[in-house]
């Protein structure tokens, strides 16, 4: 006689989310392949979980906990992977080859005590370098940091003025309003 209790397993049909998850059991796991949107067949025992696509195995995965995510890089496409295992290697790599101040600025940009908020912004930033160009994100990450500005809304706003060939103008003060007093108004008036 075993001494152990028979596992008997379950089947569930999770269907594949956007992020390539399955949920199982309230905990997630990622599924090879793009099959977004796709019904699954899942065996589910105590020790793993086995995920079938028309009737052919396509992952197993340990079994985790409720709440957990079991999410195996190989299974998202190489142009995700970086992004959502938070690969910041990958990601400054990606700003250098773009060019050598590109580079710097993220390295600045991510030089962070929790670097992984801070990679919006490098996304940011390499949107910017697909609509305006490697060399003009290049030369504007030069400039702002030989001012120490490291701010990719700034960068965003350089482009922007510059895209479309505005120059800074310098607008003339507006007229003093009626309503406001002037600073002649609240001057010290000594006794005499």
């Amino acid at each position: 006689m075993p001494s152990t209790v028979f596992d008997i397993p379950t089947w569930v049909n999770p269907k594949v989310a956007p992020d390539r998850h399955v949920q199982i059991a309230k905990a997630l796991y990622s599924v090879p392949g793009d099959l977004i949107g796709q019904r699954l067949s899942a065996r589910v025992d105590a020790q793993t979980v086995k995920l079938y696509f028309r009737g052919e195995l396509i992952k197993v995965h340990p079994r985790i906990a409720a709440g957990r995510r079991q999410t195996d890089p190989a299974d998202l496409p190489s142009e995700l992977t970086a992004y959502a295992m938070r690969d910041l290697n990958t990601l400054q790599r990606r700003a250098e080859s773009h060019g050598t101040h590109i580079g710097i600025y993220t390295a600045a940009v991510l030089e962070h005590p929790l670097p992984w908020t801070k990679m919006r912004q490098v996304y940011r930033l390499l949107g910017l370098v697909r609509r305006h160009g490697a060399d003009i994100v290049d030369d504007a990450c030069r400039r702002s940091l030989d001012a120490e500005v490291v701010d990719v809304g700034v960068i965003d706003r350089m482009l922007a003025r510059g895209a479309t060939g505005q120059q800074l103008t310098l607008l003339p003060p507006p007229a003093p309003s009626r309503f406001v007093r002037s600073a002649t108004d609240f001057a010290v008036r000594r006794p005499s």
